[in-house]
């Protein structure tokens, strides 16, 4: 049996069984969920204990390992400004798109005020928000390990994107030391999430539980809601923003746009797997759409290690759903600090079936929004990460016919490989 269908199982089961404590009234079947807290506390923060480690050792490896800007070429700095760009347009798109959806989701005062005194420590007090020169301040932390124990994610990033651009300037030998140091402590811990996601079946049954005690029938509708605008979101993202992005700053038909992502998109949405479908998006780019070599070696690599179009947009999506959920209402700063960090993780997001939720932890933290949720969201990822993963790869293609524009395109590109080889 796959640990998708096994992960299912033990949704359904829990929420079952939580929705039948809740209709029981008994006081027996009512110690139930607090039984079963520890357990999916447990599996949270053993997910956890692994995305900074993840986040920071692969942003300083993946810096340190490119070649200097001047080295990079003209193609290598164009490619990366329309990821970043097209990463934040993602970004505004789920929020624009599932803020008033969202608003229309009513959870009645009762059950959320028992969510959050589950969620949240009595001594927690009401949270405080910063300023916009209290939150600049803070992007440069005085203390690294403080800031990591606190799980700010925004300023670490900061501060391991500046560390990787030192250690280009770090003699060749023994950069290479450095940065396979960073790359080992990133695969490592990827292994151990792969470890820790074996036991998801345990882990979401765990926290379904509970959820569904305390929300009772509630709490179906509302995660089908929550996939069904995600599913919705992605759909439209791709119909609406990647698709005209293609034809008109590509120049590329929309008809042969289609075709030639098409075999990519489906092995995208039947695998989960971006990387599944780099053969497939090879020869998209080469076949379909007749681009460039170089642009084929150079871009898409970078492509596949980097650009996730669909990670934003689901991740802003998921935060809205779980802010709405535990009662958290989103002050301005702080969503500010939600969708420039959400972009930064996107980057930094493990491979994996599930990737750019395992890294909305620390997201969550810094909006105040319990971190129990990730195992809430992970144990429902499945039909919108077929969606989010199509998106993903329909994003390469796009950016890819972009690039073909630049008339320097070819020639930078051969530079850059010819400096990598």
């Amino acid at each position: 049996m796959s640990l998708i269908l096994r992960v299912v199982i033990g949704l359904v089961t829990g929420l079952l069984l939580g929705v039948g404590i809740s209709l029981s009234h008994s006081a027996w079947l009512a110690r139930i969920p607090a039984f079963l807290d520890p357990v999916g506390t447990i599996f949270v923060n053993a997910i956890r204990l692994a995305v900074i480690p993840i986040v920071v050792a692969g942003l300083i490896a993946g810096t340190a390992s490119g070649e200097s800007p001047r080295k990079m070429g003209r193609l290598g700095g164009r490619a990366l400004a329309l990821i970043f760009v097209m990463l934040m347009v993602s970004a505004l798109f789920g929020l624009a798109v599932s803020w008033p959806l969202f608003s229309r989701l009513n959870f009645d005062n009762k059950v959320v005020s028992s969510l959050a005194e589950k969620a949240f420590s009595p001594s927690a007090g009401q949270a405080s928000y910063p300023s916009i020169a209290q939150w600049f301040i803070d992007l440069v932390p005085s203390n690294v390990f403080k800031a990591a124990a606190d799980g700010a994610l925004l300023p670490l990033i900061v501060v391991s994107i500046g560390f990787g651009l030192a250690l280009i300037q770090v003699e060749p030998q023994r950069r290479a030391v450095a940065v396979q140091f960073f790359q080992g402590i990133r695969d490592a811990f990827l292994i151990l999430v792969g470890y820790v996601l074996k036991l998801a079946p345990i882990g979401v049954f765990a926290l379904a539980v509970p959820l569904a005690a305390r929300l009772g029938i509630t709490a179906v509708g509302a995660l089908a809601y929550y996939i069904a605008i995600l599913s919705a979101a992605c759909i439209v993202f791709i119909l609406l923003i990647l698709y005209p992005t293609a034809l008109l700053f590509g120049h590329v038909s929309l008809s042969r746009f289609a075709k030639a992502a098409l075999p990519a998109q489906a092995v995208a949405f039947t695998s989960r797997s971006s990387l599944a479908s780099l053969p497939a998006s090879y020869e998209g780019v080469r076949v379909g759409l007749g681009l460039p070599e170089d642009i084929q070696n150079f871009f898409l690599p970078i492509a596949a290690s980097l650009f996730r179009a669909g990670s934003p947009m689901s991740q802003i999506i998921g935060v809205l759903f779980l802010a709405k959920l535990y009662g958290v209402v989103l002050h301005p700063v702080q969503l500010a600090t939600v969708v420039i960090t959400i972009i930064a993780t996107s980057l930094t997001a493990p491979g994996i079936p599930g990737g750019s939720i395992i890294v909305m932890a620390p997201v969550l933290a810094s909006a105040s929004i319990p971190v129990a949720g990730v195992g809430i969201l992970l144990a429902i990822d499945t039909i919108p990460d077929m969606f989010r993963t199509t998106a993903n790869v329909t994003g390469w293609l796009s950016v890819a016919c972009i690039l073909r524009r630049s008339p320097s395109a070819t020639q930078a590109a051969g530079s850059a490989q010819s400096s990598m080889a």
